[in-house]
Parts: structure tokens; C-alpha cells; sequence
């Protein structure tokens, strides 16, 4: 056989010996860093609610994970997450599309600002735009108006003081507020407010769409850093959708918005202050099968998720391990199950 652009490749090029043949819980190749992260890199994390396991082995790990929103000293440690502390880098929830996250820091920015964005439900005020923080509501309109504008004021400082930026991009599929395009991280009248058809409708956008506010978010954030330079590191939720409400079946819905948001993630990957990071294969690989999740086959195994930040920190190490009885690692979720996830509720609505 002549020689031809494949004869040299490594196995890793090659389904057979890269998948097939391969252990998936150690795949050889399939991620090699674009570039380091200093210890003392000051990192923030956001996304969907996978997004949550990295911040906590990134802590774990001796990482230097911001938090600007820390919890109050006198709140009992299990029930920081309840409260929306120690999830992410800041308290403002889930961030499962773009538009979410564009949104945050146009208003970071003070160039944006959020309308119908305070929801009821049982006489208690929610912020629409992170219903879970609170969850049992504030007693005033004005008590979320006052918490918002405190929260907007610790993002800013993050946006302004990060070295990197690890994004986990969940979904496509999203609610808005008709009149000012406002989106929220879940329907109404599911954790708070009412439903109203003329008020709010469902978008699910397409590559365009969610490319263009992945680019004017990168522009708002140097804005707001003054021009200054950051790494972004990209990932993609492998965990499948609870609900779909584009009237595909979920399954063909679910591959529509990973495959879109795959798509997203490569094309910015080609960027030099851009990497992406493989959790979504890791996750999804066929060689897995099913056995990457549990019994109901959306959420990611503990096990699963070992391996799949064993594969990052094979390319970033562990700079330091901290102990399972320090105050830093007791203060993250534990367990799959720990992890909060406002889409996930939307089973109790299936039939």
C-alpha cells in the first residue's frame, strides 16, 4: 500500500484504535492543553449545572477559583448550596445559554438591564433571572431589587479580575420576555411567576444566533477589563435535556442543541485565547454505553466525573490537594445528586 495522508497518523486519528480498542476511562490524546494555568491564576467558572463539578475539583485540587459572593459566616455549611454559595464564582446560578451569559455582563457593564425580572409565587419576590438562590423569596419587591444591584456589583469585580474563564455551555433552547428579549435560566411558573403566552415565548436558536452573542460577550467583557487580555477555556455539558419544549422528541432536541453548542465551542477553540475542553465526549464516547450515567440516564455518575477531570488535571496539575476536612472543600457539593439544577425539575412535569 502506497503511502497517503493517513499512513502516519496516530492511533488517536483512527475510530478503531482510539475508540473501539481504547480503555475510555484513560483515552490517550484526547486532550492536550493549549496553554498553562499558572497557580496563581485567578479563575472563574459559570455555566449549567456540570459546570458545577469543575469548579469543585478545580478547588479541591489547590486551583485559585475565585468567589466573590462568598457565604456569611454564621450560614451552616449544607446549606450554602441551597443558597447559591460555593457554586460557581459568583451567586448568580445556572448560566445555561449564552444569551444568559451575555446578558450578565452587558448589565455588569451597565450597558443593559434586565426587565420582568421579579416573579411571585406564594407571596414571596424571586429574582427571575436566578430563581434558586433564594429559595424561599424575599419579602419585597425592593429586597430583590437591592440583592440584584449588590450582585451585579461582585460580578463586575470578577469580570474585571480574572485570568481565566471556564464556560460550560448547557442548552439553546430558552424562555424570553417578548418586549425587552430579556431571558431567563427557566420558564415561568415552574420555580416562581405565572405563564402568560402574550408576555413570554420559547426560542431556540440557531448557530448564528448564539455565535454572535458569544462574540459581543467577549467584547463587553475586555470593555469592562479596560482591554486587558484573558483565556477562556470552553466545555460542553454532556447532560442530556429534562424537557424539551420545541416540539421535537427530546432525543432529536437534545443532539440539536449538544451539536450546536459543540459547534460553538470548536469554532472559538480556533481562537488563540480560546481552548476547549472535552467533557462532552469523555462523557458521551460509545465505548461508555450508557454506564457514564445513572438509572436515568441524564445524570452523570460520580465515577464518570472522576474520569473526566482526571483528564483535564493530566494537562493541568493538581497544584495542591486540599484535605476532605477543610472548610474550602466541605463547602462544594459532594455528590452528583448535590448538584443544583433548575432544569432538572422540570421532570415532576412529565406525564
Amino acid at each position: 500500500m502506497g503511502k497517503n495522508p493517513y499512513s502516519d497518523l496516530p492511533k488517536s486519528a483512527f475510530w478503531k484504535t482510539g475508540v473501539a480498542q481504547e480503555n475510555p476511562y484513560a483515552i490517550e490524546g484526547i486532550y492536550k492543553k493549549k496553554f498553562k494555568i499558572p497557580p496563581k491564576a485567578r479563575i472563574a467558572t459559570a455555566g449549567s449545572c456540570f459546570a458545577q463539578h469543575i469548579s469543585r475539583y478545580l478547588k479541591k485540587n489547590g486551583y485559585n477559583l475565585l468567589d466573590v459572593e462568598p457565604p456569611p459566616p454564621g450560614l451552616p455549611k449544607n446549606l450554602h448550596q441551597m443558597f447559591g454559595f460555593s457554586m460557581y464564582s459568583a451567586r448568580y446560578g445556572n448560566i445555561y445559554t449564552v444569551r444568559q451569559l451575555l446578558q450578565l455582563a452587558k448589565e455588569a457593564a451597565g450597558e443593559w438591564a434586565p426587565q420582568n425580572y421579579i416573579w411571585k409565587k406564594k407571596g414571596k419576590f424571586y429574582d427571575a433571572l436566578r430563581p434558586a438562590v433564594e429559595p424561599g423569596g424575599l419579602d419585597t419587591s425592593e429586597e430583590v431589587t437591592e440583592h440584584r444591584k449588590f450582585h451585579i456589583s461582585r460580578v463586575k469585580e470578577l469580570f474585571k479580575n480574572l485570568d481565566f474563564f471556564i464556560f460550560t455551555l448547557g442548552l439553546t433552547e430558552m424562555w424570553v420576555h417578548k418586549d425587552s428579549g430579556t431571558v431567563y435560566p427557566t420558564s415561568p411558573g415552574t420555580l416562581a411567576g405565572d405563564f402568560d403566552g402574550d408576555i413570554f415565548e420559547f426560542q431556540n436558536p440557531h448557530f448564528g444566533f448564539i455565535n454572535n452573542d458569544m462574540s459581543e460577550f467577549v467584547q463587553v467583557l475586555r470593555r469592562i477589563r479596560g482591554g486587558r487580555d484573558f483565556k477562556m477555556i470552553l466545555t460542553v455539558s454532556p447532560v442530556p435535556l429534562t424537557a424539551t419544549a420545541s416540539e421535537r422528541h427530546v432525543l432529536a432536541a437534545t443532539m440539536y442543541s449538544k451539536s450546536t453548542l459543540r459547534s460553538i465551542a470548536g469554532l472559538w477553540a480556533d481562537k488563540p485565547f480560546v481552548d476547549y475542553f472535552p467533557s462532552y465526549e469523555l462523557v458521551t464516547n460509545p465505548r461508555m454505553s450508557s454506564c457514564g450515567f445513572s438509572h436515568n440516564l441524564r445524570s452523570v455518575r460520580d465515577e464518570t466525573v472522576e474520569t473526566v477531570m482526571k483528564h483535564f488535571f493530566a494537562e493541568h496539575p493538581i497544584i495542591k490537594s486540599i484535605s476532605k476536612s477543610s472548610n474550602s472543600q466541605r463547602s462544594l457539593p459532594q455528590k452528583i445528586d448535590d448538584v443544583q439544577c433548575e432544569e432538572a425539575l422540570l421532570e415532576a412535569f412529565g406525564k
